[in-house]
């Protein structure tokens, strides 16, 4: 059984992935025959601090993203949000301080993404450093368990005889597991980023930017800057104690943790406002400097990507994935040993199961996706897309449905949910959203109109997961639908993408384009510059059976430019077209010890 609501009676058109537009810019738009394109413009009065002789592109780029001179750019620790403005942060700074002195034994329950497996490994790494006695960590099984702490899994902190209970990426909403532990005796500290709920855990401590007491400015905060805050501040909690002269241990430091941090941040997509650009510019500079875990070098080699010259995105898109791979299909245990490994073998060893299990995630991910791309080609014509899609199939694996969901989600341009059977009786689903509509928010909406629906859910603003009964599904389909109705706009449903504008003349240069590659850190909220414009095309030609290779001639230079489109639709291309929009991506290309310009083409649409 697939399943799809399908209501209405307008033509499904065929949507492209979508750029959250900056607050900074006012926007000027052209359309297409099927894409919006936004030229991002800025208004007359906006602060212009950059100094004369700074790149005139780079400052436009920068200030549309609310940048507006040089000394937001320095991306200096001393220029991190301070630890003190986090509610209850020195509170769970003092539990974990006695445990530490008193030699009791903490245990860490983590999550199965990549976020949770950072967080748990830097709290590993950072309490064995200050001296508490064997931290130990259970990441619950998805398959089994679920998400978040559950009374279940306090049963196994307990056959670990745990004092302290620390939650790593979870927590916030674990109401019951927080009991549990507290009734078996058990310190609790909630270390979470997500939305709490209307009512919070009976935890001793919780730290989260997100709780309604916190001042922390930076709420965009992934669980891994959550941890790497706590244990900063456990940090100066021992050191006001002398804790590490008596116990004849080196005092850590914290920026030793930056590369973790980093790759938590970027994997788990939080927006780059100023203090997450901070950790992971910084975790950068560490793994391109040769210092970061021997695990995150093994997964970078094994991806294809030299360490000196990685970017945000590679974190991204070639770490992220394999070690997220792990929680989607076995155990998430296999990355954070990885990662925890001292030994340049052991990372590579635990970095090739990753790579394998990758493979495998993407040969189940593309079958299922097949499968709902194919429940959208059976609609009749002059059927119409619900608001907020749901999908579901019997057989579809519970660890990719996310990834599924954004997938449709980018197809389809509407927030999309996909459901996988958890058991007889229950559906495991995860949402993705598109700017503008809080997934979260819709589903507490959800909870509080049909309270019978939701066994539980949360999440962020565009992204969340949930628990239903599988009879409830068709009901549950319908009242989300219906509340996206209520929440959309026309203009939020369609495709659009967000550019930069026109390059200069000038700036088709490779001394701009490394310029741009280590401008960044460029990522969620804070994107990638891209480019539009017209070129002539003097070849296409197909690579790697899906991918468009271009060879283009830019009018105001008549220079020579390669351009390659990934995953082009090849029932347009190659065709005869003498001239072509692109919105693009200024690349180097190397290969064989030469650099060349290369254009990465996001969209292409033919002139003439």
């Amino acid at each position: 059984m697939l399943a799809v609501v399908i209501r209405g009676a307008a033509k499904f058109k065929r949507k492209y992935v979508t750029v959250a537009a900056s607050p900074y810019f006012k926007p000027t738009y052209y359309k297409d025959s099927y894409m919006r394109i936004i030229q991002r413009t800025l208004p007359d009065d906006l602060v212009n601090d950059f100094p004369a002789h700074f790149p005139a592109t780079l400052s436009r780029i920068y200030r549309s993203r609310g940048v507006t001179g040089l000394k937001e750019l320095e991306y200096k620790l001393a220029s991190l949000e301070h630890p003190k403005q986090f509610f209850d942060i020195d509170n769970a700074a003092g539990i974990l301080a006695d445990a530490v002195e008193l030699g009791q034994r903490i245990v860490i329950v983590g999550d199965f993404d990549a976020d949770g497996a950072t967080s748990t490994t830097l709290g590993i790494l950072a309490l064995t450093a200050m001296g508490a006695i064997e931290p130990q960590y259970i990441v619950p099984n998805r398959f089994e368990y679920g998400y978040g702490l559950t009374p279940e899994i306090v049963l196994l902190v307990q056959e670990l005889e745990a004092d302290v209970l620390v939650t790593v990426d979870n927590g916030i909403a674990s109401l019951e597991g927080v009991a549990a532990a507290k009734a078996a005796g058990m310190k609790v500290i909630v270390t979470d980023h997500h939305l709490p709920g209307d009512t919070l855990p009976n935890a001793d401590a919780i730290v989260n930017p997100n709780h309604p007491d916190c001042g922390f400015p930076s709420k965009a905060l992934a669980g891994v800057g959550v941890i790497f805050y706590v244990m900063s501040a456990l940090r100066a909690q021992l050191t006001q104690r002398q804790w590490f002269e008596k116990a004849h241990i080196p005092r850590p430091n914290m920026s030793d943790y930056l590369d973790i941090v980093a790759l938590g941040t970027v994997a788990d997509v939080v927006p780059l406002d100023a203090n997450n650009r901070i950790l992971v510019q910084q975790g950068l500079a560490r793994i391109q400097s040769g210092k970061a875990r021997p695990g995150i070098l093994a997964l970078l080699e094994i991806g294809g990507r030299d360490a000196s010259r990685i970017k945000a995105t590679d974190l991204g898109f070639v770490v992220g994935p394999r070690l997220n791979a792990a929680g989607r299909l076995d155990d998430m245990s296999i990355g954070i040993e990885c990662l925890l490994a001292e030994q340049t073998m052991l990372a590579r060893s635990y970095a090739e199961q990753l790579d394998m299990l990758n493979r495998e995630r993407k040969a189940i991910e593309s079958d299922m996706k097949q499968q709902a791309e194919r429940s959208l080609q059976d609609l009749e014509t002059g059927s119409e897309l619900p608001y907020g899609m749901c999908f579901y199939k019997e057989d579809w694996h519970q660890g990719v449905i996310g990834i599924l969901a954004s997938r449709m989600k980018e197809k389809c341009h509407r927030p999309v949910i996909a459901f996988a059977q958890a058991d007889e009786e229950t559906l495991k689903g995860s949402a993705r959203s598109i700017p503008g509509v809080h997934i979260r928010d819709a589903l507490d909406l959800l909870a509080k109109r049909h309270p019978a629906l939701l066994s539980k859910f949360g999440g962020h603003a565009m992204a969340a997961g949930m628990s239903i009964k599988t009879e409830d599904y068709p009901a549950f389909a319908k009242a989300f639908d219906d509340i996206i109705e209520e929440w959309v706009t026309p203009e939020q449903l369609e495709a659009t993408l967000y550019t930069d504008g026109a390059l200069a003349a000038q700036d088709f240069s490779l001394e701009f384009a490394e310029q741009l590659r280590v401008a960044g850190p460029w990522g969620q909220a804070f994107p990638e510059p891209c480019f539009d414009g017209e070129f002539e095309l003097l070849q296409q030609r197909i690579v790697g059976e899906k991918h468009l290779k271009l060879t283009l001639r830019d009018p105001q230079t008549s220079m020579l430019i390669d351009g390659i489109h990934f995953f082009a639709d090849l029932t347009v291309w190659p065709n005869t077209a003498q001239r072509a929009r692109l919105v693009y991506k200024l690349d180097i290309n190397e290969f064989r010890g030469q650099r060349n310009l290369q254009l990465m083409v996001d969209h292409i649409e033919p002139l003439s």
